[in-house]
């Protein structure tokens, strides 16, 4: 199966992330600073997606005001959407999983403007990595979900768990799934990934759900 690497992200900002989705706790004194007006910024906050890129950029709230808008970013930048569904009664067959390609189980999908279609990543040690995705797989997994359509291109993703016999869905803010992809490209270890990376995965789809509403995915 054909796959290639993500375009790369800095280990640091990977590594900040999983670092604020774990604690998810605003420290007394702010560490980050806002990518566009240089004002600090506490540990959790919003962002900006470099649409080309796919990079994050931190903002702080008057600047995510600012971007709160379709047309602010000029096509160049879109505000991260806040948006976290918990999907029940996703329909989702192991055979239709494996129609989409998927060598791991775990991913990510969402619309890409820049190339005008969904991709799919799979996070790993390396970072992630793109799979290449059958698109009349993903029309059927949308024609069985229509909430997928509603999906806000670019910024919002499909996030699906199945690792360890799990059988999880969510949509969720495109920094999260990054999140997810620093957690496990900073805590994996050997060959399995450690117990350690296993608690913090534990961890962070508990988190997770409890951010995030109870929807279903046929709606």
């Amino acid at each position: 199966m054909a796959t290639r690497s993500a375009a790369p992200l800095a280990s640091s900002r990977l590594a900040r992330l999983a670092q604020a989705q774990r604690t998810l706790v605003a420290s007394p004194e702010p560490e980050e600073h806002c990518e566009l007006c240089s004002n600090p910024i506490p540990p959790e906050h919003r962002h900006l997606l470099e649409i080309e890129t796919r990079d994050l950029k931190c903002a702080c709230r008057p600047c995510s005001v600012l971007f709160d808008s379709d047309a602010a970013g000029a096509g160049k930048y879109k505000l991260v959407r806040e948006r976290r569904l918990r999907l029940e009664d996703f329909a989702m067959s192991d055979v239709a999983w494996e129609e989409l390609r998927i060598p791991v189980d775990m991913a990510f999908f969402f619309f890409s403007t820049p190339h005008e279609r969904v991709v799919a990543f799979y996070p790993g040690a390396m970072g992630p990595t793109e799979s290449q995705l059958e698109l009349s797989s993903w029309k059927e997994l949308e024609a069985a979900n229509p909430i997928l359509v509603g999906l806000e291109p670019d910024v919002e993703a499909l996030l699906v768990n199945r690792a360890r016999g799990a059988r999880r869905q969510w949509i969720v803010p495109l920094d999260e799934c990054y999140a997810l992809v620093g957690l496990i490209r900073t805590r994996w270890r050997g060959f399995s990934g450690g117990k350690e990376v296993w608690q913090e995965l534990d961890n962070f789809f508990e988190t997770l759900d409890r951010r995030a509403k109870s929807a279903t995915g046929r709606s």
